[in-house]
């Protein structure tokens, strides 16, 4: 009777949600940055699939509302901070429950001009996004490999495009994630470990809130005043920010990279149309312009053909 009531409840889910993933053990995967947007949305998605998630944040409220969720236990992580990210390496080998799969996804936005803005903000940025992505996945990997498990980390589509003015310290440390999968992927393929990056567009979260909010605390705390321009200008991020769509899809495209037996290297995850062809062009440009100069120069039947066989499946690396 049991075994009958439990396949209906499976049957009653893949009806309701198609794309929906079951969890078939106990899996445990770790997710950093998990307290609001695309983390905390990922972590209850597994949650409710039936996974165990350790799900990494900084503030004690944050802690206190992950803990509440049946199947996720709240860890204080911060990946900028060495014996943080030891202190949960030791607890999930303390209690044994080993690591099925490390999601990078803590991470910040910021930066500005060039020219205007102080060093120390794009140091932040990649003392998160970048050293911060590597710190956790050298100290998780040995558990990740001994479970021949996956690595998943948060991109954007930031990452493939070309920066805009005042942009270069986000969009630049997403850039290094895209080179970073390709080398860890790499690195890991002999060890039986799946590598992936989910590269998202728009979609709702709290990063660039955030980011405006921590510009008036630097101002605050460099004794100035938070004045009604900046005031207005985060209520419009607000607004921004709040209006776009909720990070379903990419959720999706994580539970594909975590749990299909054929994962993608490369997920891009967009909310329309429009981004996703202001991205694919971006690409194309970039191609043309890669093949602008030298003597080595493809023709545009070359080029052709080769587009031909990477949507084949059929190109190689020389």
């Amino acid at each position: 009777m049991k075994k009958i009531l439990q396949f209906a409840v499976a049957a009653i889910i893949v009806l309701v949600a198609p794309h929906a993933v079951l969890a078939d053990d106990n899996k445990s995967i770790l997710v950093t940055g998990a307290s609001t947007g695309i983390g905390r949305h990922l972590t209850e998605t597994l949650a409710e699939a039936g996974y165990h998630v350790y799900a990494g944040a900084r503030k004690d409220k944050d802690l206190e509302a992950l803990d509440a969720i049946e199947n996720v236990t709240a860890v204080r992580l911060d990946v900028t901070k060495q014996d943080q990210v030891d202190a949960v390496v030791a607890m999930i080998q303390e209690k044994g429950t080993g690591l099925y799969a490390l999601v990078n996804n803590a991470g910040v936005g910021g930066g500005g001009e060039v020219v205007d803005t102080p060093i120390e903000d794009q140091t932040f940025v990649y003392d998160v996004n970048v050293e911060g992505v590597y710190r956790t996945t050298k100290a998780f990997a040995p558990l990740i490999i001994e479970s021949k498990g996956r690595i998943v980390t948060t991109g954007s589509i930031a990452g493939t495009l070309a920066a805009f003015p005042g942009f270069s310290a986000y969009a630049g440390s997403k850039h290094w994630i895209e080179a970073y999968t390709d080398s860890l992927a790499a690195e890991m393929e002999p060890h039986g470990v799946a590598v992936s990056v989910v590269e998202p567009g728009n979609y709702k979260s709290n990063i660039r809130r955030t980011s405006v909010s921590r510009g008036h605390e630097q101002t605050v705390a460099a004794g100035g005043e938070v004045t009604e321009e900046m005031k207005q200008a985060y209520e419009a991020t607000a607004e921004r920010e709040l209006s776009y769509k909720e990070p379903d899809e990419v959720s999706e495209a994580f539970m594909h990279a975590l749990f299909d037996d054929s994962p993608l290297l490369r997920y891009m995850v967009v909310p329309n149309a429009e981004e996703q062809a202001w991205t694919i062009r971006t690409k194309v440009e970039q191609l043309v312009q890669l093949n602008q100069w030298g003597p080595y120069s493809y023709s545009r039947d070359q080029l052709v053909e080769l587009l031909d066989e990477a949507l084949s499946g059929d190109a190689t690396s020389e």
